[in-house]
This record gives C-alpha cells, structure tokens and sequence, in this order.
C-alpha cells in the first residue's frame, strides 16, 4: 500500500508472560511493518492481547520470541537513552506523580535531551510550549496534575509524548476518556502529526468508527491471528464482519459503517 519508510518491523513475534515457573503466550507468529506518515490503528476484541502487543512493541513487555526491529536495528540493541528517542508512548493507566504543573509534565518529554541536570534551554521550553498549544491545553499549564480529570490528564500525556520529538509515538487507547468532540480532535491530531510531519503513529482503539475514517491502516487482532490493510481492504477481507456482526449489527462493506437493528 504505501510508499512511506517502514520503521519499525515484527518478525514472527510472540507475545505473553513469563512467570517464575510458567509462560503464558498471548499471541505468536506476529509478522506486521509500521511506517512513517501513517496513523496505524489496533483494533480487536478485548483480551485478545492489543496492550500486550503495545507494551512489547515499546519494549515495556519483554517478548517471547521473534525479533522486533526499529529503524534497521533489534529492538534489544538500543541502549534505554537512545531508543527514548526513537518512541513516545501514552498508556492508558494514570500517571503516579503528584505535585506537579502540567507544564511541569510535558517537560519531562525532554528528558532524553536535557543531560544529567535536567535542565532546560530556551529551545527545550519553546518546544514544551508548542507541546501543549497543539494540544490545546494552553490554560492548564499551572494546573496540578493531581486535580485534573481523566480527559485532561490523557492530553497532557499525549502533550507529553509530542514534546520528545520521537519519530515513532504508540499509544494504547489515547481517547479512553474523552467526550466524544474530543475523541475527534485528537485522532485528528494525530493523523495530521503522522501525515505532516511524517511520524509513525502507532495506536489502539475502541473507537471503531472513528477509526475507519481516520486510520490510514488497521492492524485487526483477533485470536489466533492479525489481519492488516487499509480500512477498505480489511473491510473486503471478511475480517471486519467476523469481528463486528452479531445479532441486530451488521456492517455494511460498501458504505464501511456499522447498522445496529432498531
């Protein structure tokens, strides 16, 4: 499908746990490509393993088996500094910090640049700046973190995220806990991220619908394996039906929307 540069690449990987004296293996035999300028959306039933497969990927999980690769090189090369600056990642569960702005937050994103100190150069804060006027939360900036909701909270994470300058960004469920507006807004963010400034945007969803319209790629996980194409082509596949139809729902291929019987 696309001409973009393939940045991150699964060979035959395999996802789970390992336990003390056990493994539990989620998925396996995982062959898929990310690529720079596109919006890649995981979608899939719950527990079918989409964290799983997004911590792995981020190497917050350690794989079973198979290779990932980043940019050419395995995933397990990169020392911890450097691949912080290959991805950005946004989970879902709440941050466990307390006592700091969110201006404070996004600046965290430059962590992987600003040294030992810590400290901030003028480049550094108008980049955490630009951060958080793409997202638009311009008036929390003194705001603690403690005392924002949910909502709030994912934007400045995703700020955050933006304010690495990573070329690759991964985030499990981004509109968890957004109004619907809002859910738009930011799949539209980062589409145009992915389109405008050619990252790779790596995402997992609930939001199917927004997710047909927007995605420039979906990655379909269900048990026992992953189909992946544009909307249209895993729409022609079956895969989609498989996945959405069930009494009083059906999804109509030509017009790639779901109907729910009244």
């Amino acid at each position: 499908m696309s001409e973009n540069k393939q940045t991150v690449r699964l060979e035959n990987l395999s996802i789970g746990y390992k336990g003390k004296s056990s493994v539990k293996e989620v998925a396996c035999g995982i062959n898929a490509s990310l690529f720079a300028g596109e919006l890649t959306c995981l979608i899939g039933p719950n527990g079918v393993g989409k964290s799983t497969l997004m911590r792995t990927v981020c190497a917050f999980q350690e794989k079973l088996g198979g290779n990932i690769v980043i940019d050419g090189k395995e995933l397990e090369a990169y020392p911890d500094k450097e691949l912080s600056k290959k991805i950005g990642v946004v989970l879902t569960h709440r941050p466990q910090i307390q006592n700091m702005n969110v201006e404070e937050l996004v600046a965290l994103g430059r962590s992987p640049y600003t040294g030992f100190w810590g400290k901030l150069e003028k480049e550094d804060r108008k980049i955490v700046s630009d951060a958080i006027s793409l997202i638009g939360i311009d008036n929390l900036c003194s705001r603690m973190i403690q005392n924002l909701s949910d909502g709030e909270r994912q934007k400045v994470m995703i700020a955050k995220a933006i304010a690495q300058q990573t070329p690759i960004i991964c985030l499990d469920e981004p509109t968890a806990f957004l109004d619907f507006p809002s859910k738009i807004e930011t799949m539209q963010l980062l589409k145009k991220l992915a389109k405008e400034n050619g990252k790779t945007i790596f995402l997992s969803t609930h939001d199917l619908e927004l997710t047909l319209q927007l995605a420039d790629r979906i990655w379909l996980m269900q048990k026992g394996n992953i189909t992946i194409g544009t909307p249209e082509e895993v729409a022609q596949s079956g895969a989609l039906s498989e996945f959405i139809e069930r009494e009083g729902i059906t999804f109509e291929k030509s017009q790639m929307r779901v109907k729910i019987s009244r």
